[in-house]
């Protein structure tokens, strides 16, 4: 799942990461891509706390932050459920008028994640895809890759063509703004070797108040690999609740 938390603060401006935790809890996901999951200021103190994921969630965050009080990088995050194995982790700075950057995770050698939050402008946007592209091309081992985020894009048509030649992109559903969705900001891009199975928005009322963007959530099959590791355990997932009062 990928999922713009908004640093936790809902659409009711109460700063809340259980009820954040709750809707990420409650879709079962194996891997979550989170945007803004550390604060603005400062040293960008994450949202969710890691004690609090290790005492009221299944997930370890991936090793992706530069200090000991960040969740992720240029607040961009990701999950794993616990018990996955993630051989890699890497952060990848992108050019633009904003700070921003990209995370990216290996799981098993078998699947890449990658989590993007890209700029509100699109010539930057462009110009961020064809550096996180390039940085991935450039990466030494090709596995089937799927780029989630916030790609601030309002076009459904516009924009993106810098994914169109190795990637397929992919709108679940309008997921921006929680109280009336009216945008598919939040996409997907699987690349070769990835089948989408199935793919959604989460509509719930938790999630309606959470944060202003909704999660969104997709079930991919890998088709093809460029080397034969085992496949990743998320293939045959287990189901997972808990709920943080």
């Amino acid at each position: 799942m990928t999922y713009n938390m908004r640093k936790a603060v809902g659409l009711d401006w109460r700063r809340d990461p259980g009820r954040v935790l709750n809707v990420i809890n409650g879709l079962g996901a194996d891997v979550v891509v989170l945007q803004e999951a550390d604060r603005r200021l400062g040293a960008r103190p994450s949202a969710i706390g890691r004690a609090m994921l290790e005492q009221h969630s299944d997930f370890v965050p991936a090793d992706l932050s530069e200090n000991d009080v960040s969740l992720g990088f240029h607040g961009n995050a990701i999950l794993v459920r616990r018990g996955l194995d993630v051989t890699t982790s890497r952060r990848i700075p992108l050019p633009g008028l904003e700070p921003r950057g990209a995370v990216s995770v290996e799981i098993g050698g078998a699947l890449r994640v990658v989590g993007v939050h890209l700029g509100l402008m699109r010539r930057h946007r462009q110009t961020q895809i064809g550096a996180l592209t390039q940085a991935l091309d450039a990466s030494d081992v090709q596995i089937p890759t799927a780029i989630m985020g916030d790609f601030n894009e309002w076009s459904a048509s516009e924009g993106l063509d810098g994914l169109a030649q190795d990637y397929t992109l992919h709108a679940p559903g309008r997921s921006f703004h929680a109280a009336r969705p009216i945008a598919t900001l939040d996409r997907v891009a699987l690349s070769r070797g990835l089948e989408l199975r199935d793919a959604g928005v989460e509509e719930g009322s938790l999630a309606r108040i959470a944060s202003d963007h909704l999660p969104v959530w997709v079930t991919v099959e890998v088709k093809a690999l460029t080397h034969s590791p085992q496949p990743p355990a998320m293939l045959n997932r287990p189901e997972f609740t808990q709920n943080i009062h």
